[in-house]
């Protein structure tokens, strides 16, 4: 087996940093009691400004007087940790994010679907990028190793034994994974690689640094398997974005819309399922949310076409108040089946598809506005269909033509030819009887035609006239 580790060494960070309406802005998310607020992590802006992790809040604002100072959330953090398991579960159906700001993919079983590793890693660094997250990447046999290699190296790809145990001698001992107080133990003995570590009789490094720490480095080997829990994503999504000021116009909403939309369908192609019906919930400071529910004819994954759905839906409603925070729930996500196309395809380039017109037709002109058109049990042709929400069209099961005239009109040709028939209809005796003989016929110009004649005319057996014109085949 080869494991790849992704670390996220500013997850919290880019978290907020994917959200806000100004990345590029200085911005620092800070911690700690009311009285001893420091600055936990700050982006490129602020670093350029002069801010550093560890500084007091009060010197930060005197350093630099314009930056968004952030509360750090824990919760939050958790949530995007959760979140890039089910993106990750795309690619993998072994998912460990036990470790604090990483993931442990099991990637051999997936070269024969996603191609060779460098092909593979490719992949996930272009998906991880799109999504706004910093990282790191190394591969190895077992996933302890690779997660202590991600501290030092990046893109590094080992698959044998022998080259592991090098890349591992090579490691100091600080970052190594070791507890700080057995790093600091060692560093003292003067061990500052792990080959230094290894060398030393198993027995005596036992009593020196434990149990622990020993069980850690015979993982880090291989030589002591141990399981990992592996993650499962949920059978629902729910993703919440706050604003820094009210907003009143829906055109400020479309920036987290977009980004909302994006994560459902990034969590939606890592569990390989599609969404239906999901809800936007709008919420507000002095009245209650508001709720805004988008439904969908079939199960669709696509970010474009998802946030232009909602897109639509929300430029046709009147928000009651100022708002807040924005929030999208989708607790039914049934399975995803792609539809079907083509090898050659003969639509132009710029052509929509069927589906998604359909979807955009119905966000911008209401359900009620759009219709297809279902069988009615009933044989008379101009009873025989009907409207009903939008799906497919069924298809009767006898050949019948696209265009049906409002009224029969006499059929005048000199040259008609009777293709197919005849097809008798006999019914309507209770609210208007109908007797009619229906023909296929080719008129002299070869425009297929279908006409019928009073039924069980001896007068007209053998004729090419007298027909009523009732439709016309594509």
């Amino acid at each position: 087996m080869l494991w790849a580790c992704i670390l996220l060494p500013q997850l919290a960070l880019d978290g907020v940093l994917r959200r806000h309406p100004d990345p590029d802005a200085p911005l620092a998310l800070v911690t700690g009691p009311a009285q001893r607020r420091v600055l936990r992590a700050v982006n490129t802006a602020a670093k350029t400004a002069g801010l550093r992790p560890g500084q007091s809040l009060g010197a930060a604002q005197a350093i630099c007087s314009r930056f968004s100072a952030i509360e750090h959330d824990p919760a939050e953090v958790e949530r995007w940790h959760d979140f890039l398991a089910a993106w990750a579960y795309r690619y993998s159906s072994l998912v460990n994010r036990t470790m604090p700001s990483a993931l442990l993919l099991e990637v051999e079983a997936s070269f024969k679907l996603f191609g060779p590793w460098p092909r593979f890693e490719a992949q996930l660094r272009a998906d991880l990028t799109e999504l706004g997250f910093r990282h790191r990447i190394t591969l190895a046999p077992n996933p302890y190793a690779a997660r202590a290699l991600a501290n030092v190296h990046d893109g590094l790809a080992i698959t044998d034994e022998m080259p592991l145990h090098n890349a591992l001698g090579q490691l100091p001992v600080e970052r190594s994974g070791l507890a700080p107080e057995v790093a600091t133990s060692l560093n003292r003995m003067g061990l500052r690689k792990l080959r230094q570590v290894f060398a030393l009789p198993r027995a005596a490094l036992g009593k020196r640094i434990g149990k622990d720490a020993l069980a850690h480095l015979d993982r880090l080997t291989g030589a002591l398997p141990t399981p990992l829990r592996y993650y499962q994503p949920p059978d629902s999504f729910a993703s919440k974005i706050e604003l820094n000021y009210d907003v009143e116009s829906s055109q400020a909403l479309l920036f987290p819309l977009r980004r909302l939309t994006a994560d459902l369908a990034a969590y939606l192609a890592g569990r390989d399922g599609g969404v239906q019906r999901f809800t936007l919930v709008l919420e507000h400071e002095r009245c209650a949310d508001s709720e805004l529910v988008i439904g969908l004819l079939a199960p669709e994954r696509n970010p474009a076409m998802l946030f232009e759905l909602a897109r639509g839906r929300l430029e046709q409603m009147r928000v009651p108040a100022p708002v807040r925070a924005v929030q999208l729930l989708a607790r039914e996500l049934p399975p995803f089946v792609p539809a079907g196309r083509d090898l050659f395809d003969a639509r132009p380039q710029q052509a929509v598809p069927w589906e998604q017109l359909r979807e955009r037709l119905r966000a911008r002109l209401g359900d009620d506005a759009v219709h297809g058109l279902a069988i009615r049990a009933d044989h008379r042709p101009e009873r025989a269909w009907q409207d009903q929400p939008t799906r497919g069209v069924t298809a009767p099961p006898v050949p019948r033509p696209g265009w049906l005239l409002p009224h029969p009109a006499p059929l005048r040709d000199h040259r008609l030819r009777i293709l197919a028939g005849p097809e008798r209809i006999e019914t309507g005796w209770w609210d208007g009887d109908v007797r009619r003989d229906y023909y296929l016929v080719e008129t002299s110009l070869g425009q297929r035609a279908w006409a019928f004649r009073p039924a069980g005319d001896p007068a007209l057996d053998g004729r090419a006239d007298g027909f009523m014109l009732h439709g016309w085949f594509g």
